[in-house]
């Protein structure tokens, strides 16, 4: 029987990705365990960090987000699998088999030990036919199944879980990008503003089957939704920014008839609508001024040297709805002490240290960042000491 020194007989189940046994170390590749007792514990708390944060998150983690949280696979990757460009996600991933099976072996390991319950989801490619998407190089059953699987909080109601179920198991929108830079169709070679990544490259809207649909600006929230439900086809129109370096929505593509009907079903309740969009203003005002008050007093709680006006003023200002500041991220409204450090060192970077002056004076953000930081840690360690 073979065995692992430091690890004991390889007695354990079969590598499905290779056919060998393996017992603790879960990998034994030629006669000789590859994972050390140090890696393997280091990769476990990778894991289990990215499993964490992604919970933390959505309340739900995905392989997928593990593989991404440890740094074994790009969103342009996954990005490009989601598409049907790729065979398999295996194949675009930055860690040999062996390893992936050891990481989710621990990632299986994890979501049981923290009580999650599993809730198997249905992949399918952003393209016209909906194929499954595959996983793995081999497509053996059980790999598929523990890939596709979820791992829910326990603290979804089983109502929560099965709509998060059914909105994971619908077919993901289909993805049409307005161009930046010339391209060409690669089955007819012709050019255009709008194009669909599909198999090996871009097709223009005529070989796609889409150039009937009509664009619908991304203005009108009622008029959008209303639109893409009537919609028997519809496609998300994304467009690259550079300065962001990320791809923005900039509306749909839907059927003319599905349009006129959403037109005319917002035309008919626009009044009531109106009423709505103020009872929710006022509700989200009221909202606010709550958030704010706790966040000042979290504040004083963190740093108790903070005087109060100062922390009310920061609280203010961090707290502003679409401010983008982080005490408006998922963190920050939990209240999280780094967020809120984070905010209460905004401030004081802003107000207390000339760091305003020197991005004026052409300094680089960098560099205007380490100039100023001993004053910034120098201000908040005073406020951590109560008067």
């Amino acid at each position: 029987m073979p065995w692992c020194e430091g690890h004991g007989p390889l007695d354990g189940p079969r590598d499905i990705h290779r056919g060998r046994r393996y017992a603790r170390c879960d990998v034994f590749l030629n006669g000789v365990c590859t994972v050390t007792n140090d890696n393997r514990t280091k990769l476990e708390r990778r894991v289990a960090e990215a499993a964490e944060a992604a919970l933390a998150e959505r309340r739900y983690v995905t392989a997928i987000d593990v593989l991404v949280g440890v740094g074994w696979l790009t969103a342009p990757a996954v990005d490009r699998w989601r598409q049907g460009r790729v065979e398999d996600l295996e194949r675009v991933a930055q860690a040999n088999l062996h390893k992936l099976s050891t990481a989710m072996a621990m990632f299986r390991r994890w979501a049981r030990d923290q009580g999650l319950r599993p809730s198997e989801t249905a992949y399918v490619a952003r393209t016209r036919d909906r194929r499954p998407l595959r996983f793995s190089r081999s497509g053996d059953a059980s790999i598929e199944r523990a890939y596709r699987t979820h791992w829910v909080s326990p603290e979804l109601s089983g109502t929560k879980e099965r709509r998060l179920a059914d909105k994971q198991s619908q077919p993901p929108d289909l993805v049409v990008i307005s161009a930046i830079e010339e391209w060409s169709c690669t089955i007819c070679a012709d050019s255009g503003d709008l194009l669909i990544m599909e198999g090996p490259g871009p097709l223009c809207l005529s070989c796609a089957d889409l150039d009937h649909l009509v664009f619908l600006a991304a203005r009108d929230a009622a008029l959008t939704r209303r639109a893409k439900k009537a919609s028997g086809l519809s496609a998300v129109v994304v467009r690259f920014s550079r300065s962001r370096g990320r791809y923005e929505r900039q509306g749909l593509l839907v059927e003319e008839g599905a349009l006129v009907q959403a037109e005319q079903a917002c035309l008919a309740d626009e009044e009531a609508r109106q009423r709505h969009r103020q009872r929710d203003e006022i509700r989200r005002e009221a909202q606010d001024v709550v958030f704010q008050a706790e966040l000042a007093q979290e504040i004083s709680r963190l740093f108790p040297g903070c005087p109060p006006e100062r922390a009310e003023a920061i609280a203010g200002h961090a707290g502003q709805r679409r401010s983008g500041r982080v005490a408006r991220t998922a963190a920050g409204r939990a209240l999280d002490p780094e967020a809120v450090t984070l905010a209460v060192a905004a401030s004081v970077r802003h107000t207390d240290t000339p760091y305003d002056k020197l991005l004026m004076s052409g300094m680089s953000r960098s560099e205007a960042r380490s100039r100023i930081q001993p004053d910034v840690q120098a201000c908040l360690d005073g406020w951590r000491r109560a008067k």
